[in-house]
């Protein structure tokens, strides 16, 4: 794979990386481990609330009146 960035915001992320002492490579690598790590993460608090939110219906219904 080939990332290409725009020249502002490659300088910024060579920047950051070196003072960080890491390669842009493992910055980009930890970026997007932690995007599809959120994204995991939103799927299971989705599928939890589904559930939840069925078991506790009626409870709901009764506050929400």
């Amino acid at each position: 794979m080939n990332l290409r960035l725009p020249d502002e915001l490659q300088a910024e992320l060579k920047e950051r990386a070196e003072a960080e002492g890491r390669s842009m490579h493992a910055v980009a690598v930890r970026a997007i481990e932690r995007y599809l790590a959120d994204g995991a993460d939103r799927e299971t608090v989705r599928k939890l609330g589904a559930k939840y939110a069925s078991a506790q219906a009626d409870l709901l219904r009764r506050l929400g009146e």
